[in-house]
């Protein structure tokens, strides 16, 4: 039968017509970004560019975990670390683009989740969808032939079935209808439906990490982060001015500081002598201090590298050591003008270390003193020392002297673990009119130009310490168990619907049919329509227990 002539697809089409694109307008664009923004395709991406975004963290030093190094890396790489700057290379995770991709994983997730949380509500407060007319045509079938038994005897028994089996049920009768081969006899069934928590899980899982993001953002917005490198016998107060670093949350109140003081009372170090493939491997670090909370008792504690310190609601990490020799510096007249024990930052894994000492008082003209410590002196065949083991068995100081202006009258903030010798003379050292200072322990060496004399004391270990408050640590952890918990839950409970139709036969038989139909990937559900046809027999008396 031809169509009529005015019907739209008996019209010629014209190849050569452009199609034209109904016009959005703002809210259209609107909805359009909306719905791609919150749809679960984008949410996975962000989570992928979240994570692919936190890379640089983790290659180059962060203000907030390591200032010391974001130093250091500006003086070894004078060209390249201004322009990772200009990128906040230094402090990746309260970097602009990291917080915007941040905020819209934040939003993706609530735009995903709330709308599927009503669709799920709707679902757990609806019945069990009617059953099909063809159950043959399921993935999963059964069929038997039962005599003896009424078709509600049998409905009842596949009811009691389901519910024992924690399905909810509901009966729908069918009368016959259809021609042909769509004709249906008529049929009372029951349709039952269970694994709801399957769903439940998957918004579990993605509440909590929205509850993961929420509590990291307000951990970072009220704690804080800082670090303080002391040496043995030296005592740390926790108040702003005795940080090296310290790294605030936007809404941090200075004072919420615990009042508390941290005292080193020694460091151990243990390293590999047995294993000749590992000599001088570190086994174990402990830090032993004495702690004492603002009316309180002392109290003597141990810190380890992955055991840190709770005390006050803060958290104390062992980050680093050291060793911090003792040095004494006298006028031509024997005037002590400095005595201290200066940290030096360790260089290479036998702890060679770099230490700077500044004195821009005392003598005729300022001086300052770079020097390397090695805890296990060793020469190579240049001439040039190194360490050769990390514990102290035969150590040795060398100094190189420089004369002239510190930079420390300026008022800009110098570090101390940095010299700039750009306005100053090289007196001593490579290069220099006269070699670097060689001292071991207890020896006293002349400055040149009869600026005074050093003295090497003696040895001390120092240790860097990182003091950190998150007071939403608590809450993270319970958001990502709960999102273990919620993954657990949607990967292993199937969420699976069942239908038992029954007829009755011309010879006063009953067939009773069982289908089942899976939401997503279920390899049982065969057996679980198998097992539901067992039970069905067993629960009529037609097979033995």
């Amino acid at each position: 039968m031809s169509r009529p002539s005015d019907h739209i697809d008996s019209k010629p089409v014209d190849v050569d017509a452009k199609i034209m694109n109904p016009n959005l307008g703002v809210v259209g664009w609107l909805r359009w970004f909306w719905r791609q923004l919150t749809s679960m395709r984008t949410a996975l991406l962000l989570l992928l560019l979240l994570a692919i975004a936190a890379v640089p963290g983790s290659l180059v030093p962060q203000r907030s975990s390591d200032p010391n190094g974001v130093s250091q890396y500006f003086v070894d790489h004078k060209d390249t670390a201004p322009i990772l700057d200009q990128f906040q290379m230094f402090d990746v995770y309260s970097s602009a683009w990291f917080s915007a991709i941040y905020l819209l994983l934040f939003v993706s997730l609530i735009g995903c989740v709330l709308p599927r949380t009503k669709h799920h509500i709707e679902a757990l407060r609806a019945q069990p969808p009617v059953t099909p007319a063809n159950l043959v045509r399921l993935p999963a079938y059964a069929k038997l032939t039962i005599s003896g038994k009424s078709a509600e005897e049998v409905l009842e028994a596949a009811r009691k079935v389901l519910k024992s089996d924690r399905y909810r049920v509901a009966r729908y009768d069918r009368a016959a209808g259809g021609k042909g081969k769509l004709k249906t006899e008529a049929a009372i069934t029951v349709s039952a439906e269970r694994g709801y928590m399957r769903e439940t899980g998957n918004l579990i899982f993605h509440f909590a990490l929205v509850g993961v993001l929420i509590a990291v953002g307000f951990g970072g917005g009220f704690g804080f982060a800082g670090q303080r490198a002391f040496y043995e016998g030296q005592a740390f107060t926790n108040s702003l001015i005795a940080f090296d670093s310290f790294n605030p949350g936007r809404f941090f109140n200075s004072a919420s500081l615990p009042p508390y003081t941290i005292q080193l009372d020694k460091f151990t170090a243990v390293y590999e002598e047995q294993n000749s493939n590992a000599i001088g491997q570190p086994v174990d670090f402990t830090a032993e201090v004495t702690t004492q909370i603002k009316g309180e008792e002392p109290q003597k504690q141990t810190i380890k590298v992955n055991e840190p310190l709770r005390i006050a609601g803060t958290d104390v990490y062992l980050l680093g050591h050291g060793y911090a020799p003792t040095v004494t510096v006298r006028d031509p007249e024997g005037n002590v003008v400095f005595t201290d024990s200066v940290n030096f930052l360790p260089q290479d894994m036998n702890l060679t270390s770099l230490g700077v000492i500044k004195l821009p008082d005392g003598l005729a003209e300022q001086v300052g003193l770079i020097g390397f410590f090695y805890p296990t002196v060793s020469a190579g065949h240049s001439g040039a020392f190194f360490s050769m083991y990390p514990d102290l068995i035969d150590p040795r100081l060398t100094l190189d002297v420089y004369s002239g202006d510190l930079g420390v009258d300026e008022g800009i903030p110098r570090s101390v673990y940095a010299l700039d010798t750009e306005d100053m003379t090289k007196l001593a050292g490579r290069k220099a009119p006269q070699k670097s200072l060689e001292f071991k322990i207890g020896d006293t060496v002349e400055l040149p130009n009869g600026l005074g004399t050093v003295t090497f004391d003696g040895v001390k270990r120092f240790v860097s310490l990182e003091i950190h408050r998150d007071p939403t640590q608590g809450w993270v952890l319970v958001f990502a168990l709960s999102a273990l918990g919620g993954l657990l839950i949607s990967l292993f409970i199937p969420r699976r619907r069942m239908w038992v139709s029954v007829t009755e036969n011309s010879d006063g038989s009953v067939t009773a049919e069982c289908a089942g139909l899976a939401r997503g990937d279920d390899p049982t559900l065969e057996g679980a329509v198998a097992a539901l046809k067992d039970k069905l027999e067993r629960a009529l008396g037609l097979t033995r227990d």
